[in-house]
């Protein structure tokens, strides 16, 4: 199977469309199914998978309580190797196509307060060179609704600081011009005029948020560095680059913004993904409508 896999590496990073992080992904997610099949269902090539080794498969996942979205993830890369297998024509026939995706959980996602965010982007200080690099993050982060993965790519041309615009590629490579706020700008000025310089070496090329060696930040940086301020700033709610994002749009909702805009800034393809934010100031809502209405609760 090691094979088959390996030349589906192949044919996801050279003919597709897809992004570094779906591809990366993608692979992953095969190579474990590729692994289960040769150490559990004695497999050696596609043309001896059956449904029921690939049901089999998704079995062991609920059993290792994997939800039901990372479920889903992997049996689309799990389709879409199927779908190559028979394009190459190592098997006749898909048998990928007859399993269904898992039942989504319809779970809210966690937002921050719009005074929980103050706290936070007042909490920041602007003392040393990381500390300028922190500020000008976080504020992008709020101020865009970017995802980390397209945090840490950013680049000098990416942004235009003089009308507040930045472009940004997003799944897919695809490409959308996100508004910024003037305070994210002069954040990001701050960090440029007088901190990133420290930062610079001679790997740095252009990209903008850099690390205490000159090089481009990682996710898991990003992750600890926000997660570390909110503590810092009195905040006990769980917190990610990502809850920043939907606090972005969660505020923005809230506030009157259309949710096509919205759609567009986020990058999501699909409005059904941004309709999620409906629910969470729906019940936002309710819980305001309960705390204040005296004759709300007995």
């Amino acid at each position: 199977m090691n094979k088959y896999v390996k030349e589906y590496q192949y044919y996801i990073s050279g003919e597709l469309s897809l992004s570094k992080n779906t591809c990366e992904s993608y692979c992953r997610d095969v190579e474990q199914y590729a692994e289960y099949l040769m150490k559990y269902r004695n497999i050696t090539s596609p043309a001896q998978i059956d449904v029921e080794d690939l049901r089999s498969y998704l079995t062991s996942l609920k059993n290792k309580h994997i939800n039901s979205s990372s479920q889903s993830r992997k049996l689309s890369a799990i389709k879409s190797f199927h779908k190559f297998c028979v394009l190459e024509k190592y098997t006749d026939r898909n048998i990928s196509k007859l399993v269904s995706n898992p039942k989504q959980e319809k779970k809210l996602p966690v937002v921050l307060s719009i005074e929980e965010v103050d706290l936070l982007l007042n909490s920041l200080t602007q003392d040393t060179p990381l500390e300028m690099r922190n500020k000008a993050m976080i504020e992008l982060l709020y101020s865009s609704g970017l995802r980390v993965s397209e945090l840490i790519s950013l680049r000098f041309n990416d942004i235009r600081t003089d009308v507040g615009v930045l472009q940004v590629y997003g799944k897919g490579s695809k490409e959308r011009l996100v508004p910024v706020g003037e305070e994210a700008i002069d954040a990001i000025n701050y960090y440029l005029d007088h901190g990133r310089k420290m930062l610079c070496n001679v790997k740095s090329k252009d990209f903008l948020f850099l690390n205490h060696h000159g090089e481009p930040l990682t996710r898991q940086a990003v992750f600890g560095i926000i997660k570390d301020k909110a503590l810092n700033a009195g905040i006990r709610k769980p917190i990610s680059p990502h809850k920043l994002r939907h606090s972005f749009a969660s505020h923005l909702l809230e506030r009157g913004l259309d949710l096509r805009m919205i759609q567009e800034m986020l990058g999501h393809e699909d409005i059904s993904t941004t309709e999620i934010y409906t629910h969470i100031n729906n019940q936002r809502l309710r819980e305001i409508y309960y705390n204040a209405h005296p004759r709300a609760n007995k």
